[in-house]
């Protein structure tokens, strides 16, 4: 439960019926003791809350609540992981969900791991130095630095290693190392994902993030219409969808996404809608409603790092605020089945 999303345990129901039965105080006292002691068994320890609650008839039945925790994974003694999958547990061996057990606790962080077999010859030299220049107004040789010390303050590499920011930011071709990490886009006929007509679905969006940013963005408002929206009629159109939301909402995909799963960033437009996925649940226990009031929590460091100087991006988690402002029916949803999350624009 603490490597998923916490909950509680009811003792004293009936395991079928769910009919209360209660338990009697010497009961209750040594289950208190058992669930302790297996708290205190876990690695790390799970801390847990126990309440007596008295229900009609003098039955009282023992509330144990497990938070979500803080420092996933936890282990069973055997060093065994376990999560939960609706009213049972599954035993977790596949290395990329235990990745993302540590990401969720910010104990691994997915754009700092090296990307295995890229070099330096990787990296696009004059992009990292443009870039470099841009951030600290001075060229790498006026900073005093090597090209390799440059990389290495900026953590596009580490160790020698080629970062996964430092490819996705400043790679020659990203996608050679990592095929999965691009958009798709599709603009439909009628309203279901279901159907198989399209007036357009363009190869897979290749490059880096700054790359994707401006092919998707500019992809979005060609196929999007420009309206009237109460101007004379000698005006020139309005967007249908306000490109300052469509900006935050893009590139919040491509650096807020999971990039411990391996698939792409889709952008679907619908003869009513515009619906932009993205790999990833909100990590940690971040919610809707707190995106929405501008609480964030980073899940990629130095993608938000980059894109802080090389993207129209603040960092200061008010890109949702900004882009509710301007399209107030615009809908969040954090899919944590799915493991995505979706943002819905109206058309107009």
């Amino acid at each position: 439960m603490s490597n998923s999303l916490g909950g509680h345990i009811l003792m004293g129901i009936e395991d079928v019926t769910g009919q209360p039965i209660g338990l009697n105080p010497e009961a209750i006292e040594q289950y208190d003791r058992d669930v302790a002691q297996i708290a205190d068994d876990v690695k790390p320890i799970v801390y847990i809350q126990t309440e007596v609650v008295k229900l009609p008839d003098d039955i009282n039945i023992l509330v144990i609540t497990v938070p979500e925790g803080i420092n996933k994974p936890y282990k069973t003694p055997k060093g065994e992981i376990y999560i939960k999958q609706g009213s049972n547990k599954r035993l977790v061996t596949d290395n990329a969900e235990i990745l993302r057990l540590y990401q969720q606790s910010s104990n691994l962080l997915a754009d700092e791991m090296p990307v295995y077999g890229a070099t330096l010859s990787d990296i696009n030299h004059t992009a990292f130095e443009d870039y470099f220049k841009k951030e600290f107004g001075v060229s790498i040789e006026e900073k005093g630095l090597s090209y390799e010390q440059a990389l290495e303050a900026k953590r596009v590499i580490r160790k020698g290693q080629v970062t996964l920011a430092g490819l996705l930011f400043f790679g020659n071709s990203p996608q050679s190392f990592k095929p999965a990490f691009t958009i798709k886009l599709v603009d439909f006929f009628g309203t279901e994902i279901s159907s198989n007509q399209y007036r357009s679905k363009p190869f897979d969006l290749e490059g880096t993030i700054p790359e994707l940013f401006n092919q998707s963005l500019e992809w979005v408002k060609s196929h999007l219409r420009s309206v009237q929206d109460g101007q004379g009629f000698n005006s020139i159109g309005k967007l249908e969808i306000s490109e300052i939301a469509l900006v935050e909402i893009i590139q919040n995909a491509l650096v807020h996404r999971d990039y411990f799963k391996n698939s792409p960033i889709r952008i679907m437009i619908f003869d009513d809608r515009l619906e932009i996925v993205s790999p990833g649940k909100l990590p940690n226990t971040l919610t809707v409603e707190d995106i929405k009031y501008g609480n964030p929590v980073v899940r990629n460091n130095q993608l938000v790092s980059y894109s802080s100087h090389a993207l129209p991006f603040s960092g200061l988690g008010s890109g949702i605020k900004r882009a509710l402002v301007e399209e107030p029916d615009m809908e969040l949803i954090n899919d944590i089945e799915g493991e995505q999350f979706k943002v819905i624009f109206k058309r107009k």
